[in-house]
């Protein structure tokens, strides 16, 4: 029998699910069933722990011991192993890539130590279909605090006063946002969150939401006090079932708790919450569009001003903030506005959540000061490249930001340092990418995006980025011509100054940071009709190295397409004419007989 009761956390966000190969819950549960345990511990399925490269996670509390890559077939030896004998599953904790130690306590790895967690704060702690588990960690203090105590007006000051700038990719300071709404007289008001979140690479909102649904609710409730608005709206895309899902347990719970609806606490302010469904399209992240969506109109931006916070949903006074901004406020208000204003750089306050993914070893979910450098992030917390390759660049705010390169890795990171040097904070995608990665695909993928996800409204955004991605796919194609460069530049100028709205607006900035620090990638596709990388399939030929080759017809047979040609014992050749660049021949071959040119 267990000596101690113990609580097996199990990470319950969507990666951890989707790589675990069954349910870790049930044969957790199932095994602690059979020895008789299941008084003594109980398994707890949390939110996102952020390592989504080691996941599914376990953690074991209280000695806070941390697994990594459980299976259910594990389940048996931790039950029988740790949790009846005490003794630690080495084969599940986590070893260090260089120095190979097996390390049991996640506060001694990389990838947390830099980290501080605010907005992240109960992902990976609580249960998120629990509000008592949110509860016991401070939850709803903060309401109280401002319902019994401050009342609306020091509310927004405390905001002001912390420097919480939002997270949603602008940056625009959130208690001005709030006084805003707040100062314009209307009969109705409206409170909006915007987990609308489409960047590529991107999950931070989504995380947040499915571990920690009750800190937002909080916070919306607070702004509806604020600016003296009664109803609030969450507008989240319908692709995010999990998300969805606990947010309505969250909600109803907080209705039968007497947190939403009539007189909350006993304060006589009555503030409910509704969710609004998308279908996935990224400019609905833009809080007119937003706004219109809800509106049951067509996803387009409109011209402002007037701004929400005068005329927004159903044209009364409305405050959009994204989930991760609404994350941070009742720790500001239980901890105090100096307490926030403390961390960060000086004129971004606070943590940052970030996505982290791409060619570095640990993918995940992060939360460091404002002011972390790019350095620290990639080759600290992020672990560095993967297998031994260089690091190239990173893209830091999604479609709308840029790429950075090693001129830029001791940058610190907050919204003015990033715009300096030629990208942006957005809403926390960072990219990383290697030496195998072309500059020239990465900017063409990215704008094939924003030409996916454009509205179409106004003709700069509709038709400008249309044309780029194709002199893009020109140059890619090896049919690229000098004067192309020039073509690239300009049209990305003017689409950037006409757009209507802000996904115009920061369309071509992949384009323009690529070519700013990868111009001679350019000039290469261009002139010499090559693409460095290896990653242009209509710039690159394989060929079989003649006295490489011993004939074993092993690549020939592989070919999907029978364009190698070659008696057995003898040289073969690849016939350009019918090559289809798929790899499979350099793949198979053992004596490195063929070469890409």
């Amino acid at each position: 029998m267990a000596k101690h009761k113990m609580n097996l956390m199990v990470c319950g966000g969507t990666g951890c699910y989707a790589s675990a190969k069954g349910d870790l819950v049930k044969a957790l549960s199932e095994e602690l069933e059979a020895n008789d345990l299941s008084g003594e511990v109980q398994v707890i399925t949390t939110g996102c722990f952020g390592f989504c490269e080691k996941g599914p996670i376990v953690k074991v509390l209280p000695d806070n011991t941390f697994y990594v890559e459980v299976q259910p077939e594990d389940a048996e030896q931790i039950v029988k192993e740790h949790v009846i004998k005490g003794r630690k599953v080495e084969k599940l904790l986590y070893k260090h890539p260089h120095t190979k130690e097996r390390i049991s306590d996640s506060v001694h790895m990389d990838f947390y130590k830099k980290q501080i967690r605010i907005a992240l704060r109960n992902c990976g702690i609580v249960d998120p279909e629990s509000i008592d588990d949110y509860i016991a960690r401070e939850g709803y203090q903060a309401l109280g605090t401002v319902l019994g105590e401050l009342g609306p007006q020091k509310t927004i000051d405390i905001m002001k006063e912390s420097g919480l700038r939002g997270r949603g990719g602008g940056g625009f300071p959130a208690g001005l946002k709030w006084q805003f709404a707040k100062n314009n007289p209307s009969d109705e008001k409206y409170v909006v969150c915007n987990a609308d979140e489409g960047d590529p690479g991107a999950f931070m909102d989504r995380s947040i939401l499915e571990g920690d649904p009750h800190t937002v609710i909080e916070a919306m409730i607070i702004n509806g006090y604020a600016i003296h608005a009664n109803e609030g709206l969450v507008y989240i895309r319908a692709e995010y079932p999990l998300a969805i899902k606990r947010l309505k347990i969250a909600l109803n719970q907080a209705r039968e708790y007497g947190l939403l609806g009539k007189d909350i606490l006993g304060s006589g302010f009555d503030f409910d919450i509704q969710i609004r469904y998308g279908a996935g399209a990224f400019v609905c992240g833009e809080e007119t569009a937003l706004i219109q969506s809800m509106e049951g109109e067509r996803g387009e931006p409109t011209v402002k001003p007037p701004f929400p916070a005068e005329s927004g949903y159903r044209g009364k006074p409305t405050n959009v903030n994204n989930v991760e901004t609404y994350a941070n406020i009742p720790v500001i208000i239980n901890k105090g506005a100096s307490w926030f204003a403390s961390i960060g750089s000086k004129n971004s306050k606070g943590t940052k959540v970030f996505a982290l993914a791409g060619k570095v070893n640990n993918v995940g979910l992060i939360e460091v000061p404002m002011g972390t450098t790019l350095r620290e992030v990639i080759f600290e917390i992020g672990g560095g490249i993967k297998d031994g390759k260089k690091f190239k660049a990173v893209q830091t705010g999604g479609p709308s930001g840029g790429c950075l390169t090693h001129k830029h890795l001791d940058t610190p990171i907050d919204y003015d340092n990033l715009i300096k040097v030629g990208s942006m904070m957005g809403s926390g995608g960072m990219i990383v990418m290697d030496e195998d990665d072309c500059m020239v695909s990465v900017s063409k993928f990215y704008l094939d995006f924003t030409v996916e996800e454009s509205c179409g409204k106004c003709s700069p955004c509709r038709i400008g980025n249309k044309r780029l991605y194709e002199i893009l796919e020109r140059i890619t194609d090896g049919k690229g011509k000098k004067e192309d460069l020039d073509k690239l530049r300009n049209l990305s100028t003017v689409i950037k100054e006409a757009s209507l709205c802000g996904l115009g607006q920061t369309s071509p900035n992949p384009v323009m940071s690529t070519m700013d620090n990868f111009y001679e990638e350019y000039e290469q596709h261009v002139t010499d009709k090559k693409c460095a990388a290896g990653s242009c399939k209509s710039l690159m030929s394989y060929h079989i190295i003649a006295e490489n080759c011993v004939g074993c017809t092993a690549c020939a047979r592989k070919c999907p397409v029978n364009c190698i040609t070659g008696e057995k014992k003898q040289v073969h050749e690849i016939k350009q004419d019918l090559c289809i660049k798929c790899g499979n021949c350099m793949e198979v071959c053992k004596f490195n007989a063929v070469t890409i040119i």
